[in-house]
């Protein structure tokens, strides 16, 4: 049976708000999957779901479970705020399908259902902000670089668009709604109005009604959207309104009309439009030099002259547009047994991440790249030339080996290059860390990570289930003794394909130990001692 994936936007969150055909889907749906506060929201229409909740900066992981289940026949509902198109989850979903080969005519099944976006729910509480042409900037760098945020913010400034900024502020990200601010100014009155709404339609909705220089005086957060009026916006009795334009061809206090309909669209009633204009009365077969399209055209020629122009197979000109960089984001290392970079594999480092690119080092003897680029692939091909071994980040399978006492113990080694050949860079519902110890001294502390393996006597002891972080951690738990070199491998992939399987999107590895009380025949034992803790914030 196929499966189907209802990727569902519920709009601002009250009931009142959603529609019919987004609640029967959620209703009908196997499976529900979406950021824990979204699941909040809409908990008085589950029934008897299973419902999959991560955090906020888990989309990916969201996206990929939402496709699993529903390539086992489940209908699978993929929750967001405001609309699931616009920076919710539907074009997640679509990458996810198109990456895995997915055909609309015999893959699974997908249903868009559209929500009402915060640009409209919010800009219903102010008045009417955006009766004409307006953008959605959202000023998390998260996935976009801030350089490429940046012109977005100088382009929607310049072309005069009322504008709504999402993710404005968290607790990380402060400086962007700032910079946003200073940008803007540069094209805009400081007493340009502006709309602070914070989580409309909701319990704790707020709304204030303040100005480009003064909006940095309020509070504002994730949970608030900005709408930032352009060059005709007013306010009036505490409502924010973008004029359509109608103030140019009729008087609105008089109830008839200066211009007839007929007239209003002709060149000499609207000087301003990009048509012909009036024509020359000294030459009637051409039309006065300074008309907005002679302009308009002497300008493309100029471009085209400068070699800016690209000429279009109809005849039109179209500006020519540079090449898209992204930000590309790989781990590298010297290997899996060796711990020493030589000068020219620095020198290579240096070279590729070039002045805009950084190097981060980590405790696990990987530098982390970040290098903007519109050509990763010779990236790669220069690193892996250079002798480094590459592994991409994020929620992969990762192995942590000691050095082996600088390759004396030797004997373990083959079993560790395996294991990283057939299991290394693997996508998994959380990143997951085998820690790999060529002697019982285990000094890399493989018995605290995910997994942990400890050559001992010929032989290998197995951990599972170990906490490397947080007030609670704690080693893993020692499931086997004296397993025979020659199934290590066997053994490994079979626990972290069992997790690859049926791990829930963002759960970490000893969570689903916990959970599923067995893996591979290895069974869980709550020994670990339960202590209540105050929660605590991060970096307190």
């Amino acid at each position: 049976m196929r499966g189907k994936l209802l990727v569902i936007g519920f709009g601002p969150g009250s009931f009142d708000h959603i529609t019919k055909r987004a609640q029967e889907a959620i209703q009908e749906s196997d499976y529900v999957i979406g950021y824990k506060t979204y699941v909040e929201l809409i908990k008085g229409l589950l029934t008897d779901q299973e419902i999959i909740s991560t955090g906020m900066s888990e989309e990916v992981s969201r996206a990929q479970a939402a496709v699993k289940y529903a390539e086992q026949g489940k209908k699978v509902a993929v929750i967001s705020s405001g609309d699931a198109g616009v920076y919710g989850m539907a074009g997640l979903v679509y990458e996810v399908l198109v990456e895995k080969g997915w055909k609309e005519s015999t893959g699974v099944e997908v249903e868009i259902i559209p929500g009402i976006s915060a640009i409209n729910s919010c800009s219903s509480l102010l008045g009417a902000p955006v009766m004409h042409d307006a953008c959605t900037i959202s000023l998390s760098d998260h996935l976009t670089p801030w350089a490429i945020i940046e012109k977005r913010i100088e382009a929607a400034g310049a072309g005069d668009f009322v504008i709504a900024l999402y993710n404005p502020k968290s607790g990380k990200r402060t400086r962007q709604i700032a910079e946003a601010q200073q940008i803007l100014l540069k094209y805009r009155s400081p007493d340009t109005p502006v709309g602070l709404v914070k989580s409309a339609y909701r319990d704790s909705q707020q709304v204030v009604m303040t100005t480009l220089q003064n909006m940095l005086d309020f509070e504002i957060g994730m949970l608030t959207t900005v709408v930032i009026g352009n060059s005709s916006t007013f306010c009036y009795d505490n409502k924010m309104i973008t004029p359509r334009g109608y103030q140019r061809k009729y008087t609105l206090n008089t109830e008839k009309q200066r211009l007839r309909p007929h007239e209003r669209l002709r060149p000499e009633n609207e000087p301003w439009a990009l048509h012909e204009g009036k024509k020359d009365t000294q030459s009637p077969e051409r039309y006065a030099d300074d008309t907005p399209l002679t302009l308009a055209m002497e300008a493309l020629q100029k471009l085209d002259a400068e070699g800016k122009m690209d000429k279009l197979s109809d005849g039109y000109p179209t500006i020519a547009q540079p090449a898209v960089e992204s930000i590309f984001e790989l781990a590298v290392s010297p290997g899996v047994v060796n711990k020493k970079f030589t000068p020219k594999q620095l020198l290579v480092l240096a070279e590729v991440a070039g002045e805009n690119g950084t190097m981060e080092y980590t405790p696990h003897h990987q530098i982390l790249l970040k290098i903007p680029t519109s050509d990763p692939d010779s990236i790669t091909e220069k690193l892996s030339e250079a002798g480094f071994l590459l592994e991409p980040i994020g929620d992969v399978f990762q192995i942590k080996a000691c050095d082996f006492c600088d390759g004396e113990k030797k004997d373990s080694i083959p079993y560790a290059e395996e294991i990283q050949r057939k299991l290394g860079g693997m996508d998994l519902p959380k990143e997951l860390k085998l820690g790999f110890n060529g002697c019982g001294m285990a000094c890399y502390g493989a018995v605290n990570e995910d997994i942990g393996i400890v050559f001992r006597k010929g032989k290998f002891d197995l951990f599972l289930g170990g906490k490397t972080v947080g007030r609670t951690a704690h080693p893993g738990q020692p499931v086997a003794e004296g397993i025979p070199p020659e199934q290590i491998v066997e053994v490994i992939e079979g626990i972290v394909n069992e997790y690859r399987q049926n791990g829930h999107p963002n759960e970490r590895f000893y969570k689903y130990f916990k959970r599923a009380q067995e893996v591979q025949g290895f069974k869980h034992k709550d020994i670990t001692p339960v202590i209540e803790l105050e929660p605590a914030l991060c970096g307190e």
